[in-house]
Formats: C-alpha cells, structure tokens, sequence
C-alpha cells in the first residue's frame, strides 16, 4: 500500500501543470503596481499561444506545439526601451526541447534583414544554463560596423520549461555583459521552475 502512494505521488510530481500560478514570475510585483507615467507601461499576457518574445522571423506559431500554458510579461519605456520575461510550459520535455530547436532554425533562416542603409542581425550562443541554454543577439548594424539599436536575450529550458528574458533598446557593439541582468533572471527562474514544469 505504502509503494502504491509513493508511486501516485511520483507519478504527481512528474506531471508537468497545465496553469502557471499567479504571482510566479518575477516582474508580476512590478507589473501589478499602479503606474502612472505615460512614458511606461508593464502589459502581462496570460494566453498560451502569445507569440514567443525573441522571434527573428516574427512567426506567431514559433514555439507553440505542445504548449500548455504560458505567461508573457512586457515593460516599455519611451523612447526605445522594452524588457520581457516569458515562461513556458509544453506537455514534454521532449516538446520544449523541440521549441528551442525551433528557434534556432529561426535564427538560421531569418539571421539578417536587411533595410534602407541598414541591417539587423541575429544569432546565437550556446551558453550553460539549465538544460540548455542560449544567448541570442540582435544587433542594428550600418556596413560592417554596429549602429545603435538591437537586444539581447537569454533563452533556457529546463525539463518541460522554456524561460526568456530578453532587452531591445539602444545597444551598440555587442558584448557578454549585456546579457548579465537576464541572465541573473533566468538563474532565479531556473532555480524554482521545477515546481511547476516536468524536470
């Protein structure tokens, strides 16, 4: 009897959950606060089909097979600054893995778009964080030199978890410190995601 419960409680805990719980990102605090500057603004989307916040071909469907639910939160500041974190929940392991592949066929196909003068590039780094990580770059550049404006974002799956902390603003010529702020986010993520993913 005793080995019967203990395998219903494992058989519970391994179960991914279908809702994320109020209150489980970081920013919600923040985001919860009454703001009254018309220059920011905090947006918090609950749906599970939101569009995957670092998308380089601006897909709404990157990302999204196996999703069981999602929470994306969005500061924006004039003129040009914007910040998001995003988690995700996928049905496997074996789910959000396949979205982090996703998006890096999405760096490949979509790496340079090109305008009048200019030319805005992705790409992406392996980095160690979580059961696989990666540090994606997008980055405005004039010729061969960095213009200003791209972002930065630290993109990590752990088990059936995918977390996203990104900033797009004035950045110049890329550099590992950029991604020091989502980095430090995500590593508080990572550290509590179990509760609520399949690990």
């Amino acid at each position: 009897m005793t080995n019967l419960l203990l395998a219903g409680a494992l058989a519970l805990t391994a179960a991914p959950a279908d809702t994320i719980p109020k209150g489980f990102l970081l920013w919600e605090k923040a985001a919860a606060k009454k703001d009254d500057n018309p220059e920011t603004n905090w947006t918090v989307n609950k749906r599970a089909t939101a569009k995957l916040t670092v998308n380089p071909c601006d897909k709404a469907k990157l990302a999204s097979a196996g999703r069981v639910a999602a929470r994306t939160i969005v500061y924006t500041s004039v003129p040009d600054f914007q910040k998001s974190e995003q988690v995700i929940l996928y049905s496997t392991k074996d789910q959000a893995a396949l979205a982090l592949a996703d998006l890096k066929a999405a760096l490949r196909t979509c790496g340079s778009v090109k305008s009048e003068g200019s030319e805005y590039r992705y790409s992406g780094k392996v980095v160690t964080l979580g059961d696989e990580g990666l540090a994606v770059t997008g980055q405005n550049y004039a010729g061969r030199k960095p213009a200003i404006g791209g972002e930065r974002a630290i993109v990590s799956r752990k088990g059936s978890a995918l977390v996203v902390y990104s900033q797009a603003g004035e950045w110049g010529k890329p550099a590992a410190a950029d991604f020091a702020a989502q980095t430090k986010d995500a590593t508080k993520m990572l550290g509590k995601i179990c509760a609520i993913a399949s690990c």
